[in-house]
């Protein structure tokens, strides 16, 4: 009685042990399970989210607004140029100041948006025009200052004679506004829309500099053409 007595606690106590083993294994196991069933469920939903995101439509960035045309007086824009024809040689002298016409300007207030200086060189043994643009014409030079083809120099040629820039003393909005007196105002009465160009160049036969105000599409094809003093800004003469 007492063998057996003292055998059944020790068989009750493996068995509690194993139960307790199995318990706790069944509890890991479940754990585990929800552990995985729980990550899966998250990987989902990050996956819907990316996708909701990827689908919402972006709005669309917005895009800088081109630049007006700018429009400046033959002085004005002389002056921007004539330091890059200085790099081009130190003894640079002008001989032609001249306005392009363009869809951003019709040169009316004495103002373009392309403006062309020619300069001679004694040194270089070479003309160089440079161009001032501030137009968004697409045939127009590109924006700001530009060099142009160099050709060859020839003294002797009178549509190449140098002046002193300190000739120039009356700009271009006071040529229109004087050439405006003697047939401009009727010409543009006429025809609103007429455009105005202007040619700035040195007169040889009378060594005066002198302002070309032409009405009109060109030289050729002008309605009028008054020539102005460029240091005086007297009235000389209608050409046409």
């Amino acid at each position: 009685m007492k063998l057996r007595d003292s055998v059944q606690p020790q068989s009750n106590s493996v068995a509690d042990v194993f139960k307790d083993r199995t318990r706790r294994m069944i509890l890991r196991n479940q754990g585990s399970a929800i552990d995985s069933i729980f990550a899966a469920a998250l990987l989902i939903i990050l996956a819907l989210l990316a996708a909701c995101d990827s689908n919402t439509a972006k709005p669309p960035q917005a895009q800088s607004e081109p630049k007006p045309p700018e429009l400046l007086t033959a002085r004005a824009a002389f002056q921007k140029v004539f330091i890059a024809a200085r790099n081009y040689a130190a003894d640079v002298k002008p001989f032609r100041i001249e306005s392009t016409p363009s869809s951003d300007g019709n040169g009316q207030d004495g103002k373009s948006a392309i403006w062309r200086a020619s300069f001679a060189s004694a040194t270089q043994h070479g003309v160089k025009p440079f161009f001032w643009s501030g137009s968004n014409a697409p045939d127009a030079p590109s924006r700001g200052v530009s060099p142009g083809n160099e050709d060859v120099y020839n003294p002797g040629n009178a549509s190449t004679q140098i002046f002193d820039v300190a000739f120039l003393k009356v700009d271009s909005d006071q040529a229109f506004a004087e050439a405006q007196k003697h047939g401009g105002d009727k010409v543009l009465e006429k025809d609103p829309a007429t455009p105005v160009i202007y040619v700035c160049d040195w007169n040889h036969n009378t060594n005066q500099l002198i302002w070309h105000v032409i009405y009109g599409v060109s030289r050729e094809a002008a309605k009028l053409t008054v020539v102005v003093d460029a240091t005086t800004g007297e009235f000389i003469r209608v050409e046409k």
